[in-house]
């Protein structure tokens, strides 16, 4: 009798095992389609500060629209934070010109604001002094007129700090993101495009300076090698009007 009991009890697990079994595998493949692994890692956390995606712009140089390498660059007469309209040929005795798209908001513009002060420090006394330009449109009220006249007095800018006013001079330069170095000579050709050394999040840890290596190249009356390097930070924004 007791062997009875133990045969149909055991009968009795055998078939609840294979049930739930069952009922867990199907329930795999309702949340967990075929070809689609379990516990898939998601994107990396390493771009964007915070995470997100990543903020290195996917364009090459021959995708981008605007000027290229060796174009005569346009010269702009943009309000600057102090009222006063700034335009590249009234700055005098410029051997070239340091053209930046840069921000109020945006972490990366923010992470380079104090290399921007130091490269303008720099290399101002000796002919390629920063312009910066905010290419950002106004309807975000972080990024208004007022907001980059509280950023220069927070921040101590060295360098004008313009405002794209109509959003018409990024298109014309090709600017992607924030920060944009448009690197110009005396003739307003363009000789770098790109970021401004490579390491976005440290300054600390730079180990290439890109704009610093092309005015040194300029200087020689050497070729700027690299002329492009892909430009890291936050897309422009454009009107939604």
């Amino acid at each position: 009798m007791n062997k009875r009991v133990f045969k149909t009890a055991l009968i009795f697990m055998s078939a609840c095992i294979l049930f739930f079994s069952q009922n867990s595998y199907a329930q795999t493949k309702e949340t967990n389609p075929a070809n689609q692994p379990e516990n898939r890692p998601g994107p990396p956390n390493g771009g964007r500060p915070g995470g997100g995606g990543s903020p290195e712009q996917p364009e090459s140089l021959a995708q981008m629209k605007g000027f290229k390498i060796g174009d005569k660059a346009a010269d702009f007469s943009l309000k600057n934070v102090d009222g006063k309209m700034i335009s590249l040929a009234g700055l005098k005795n410029a051997k070239g010109y340091i053209v930046v798209f840069t921000c109020n908001e945006c972490p990366f513009a923010k992470l380079y604001e104090d290399r921007l002060i130091a490269l303008n420090n720099e290399y101002a006394p000796k002919g390629y002094p920063v312009i910066a330009i905010n290419p950002n449109s106004p309807e975000n009220p972080a990024e208004g007129y007022e907001a980059m006249q509280k950023r220069v007095k927070e921040k101590g800018f060295t360098f004008p700090y313009l405002v794209d006013e109509g959003q018409k001079v990024y298109p014309k330069y090709g600017a992607l993101r924030t920060p944009h170095v448009y690197l110009l000579d005396k003739q307003l050709a363009v000789k770098y495009i790109g970021t401004i050394d490579d390491n976005a999040k440290s300054a600390q840890d730079v180990k290439v300076k890109y704009v610093e290596n092309a005015i040194q190249a300029l200087e020689n009356g050497a070729e700027v090698t690299p002329n492009f390097t892909k430009a890291i930070g936050c897309p422009i924004k454009a009107s939604t009007k």
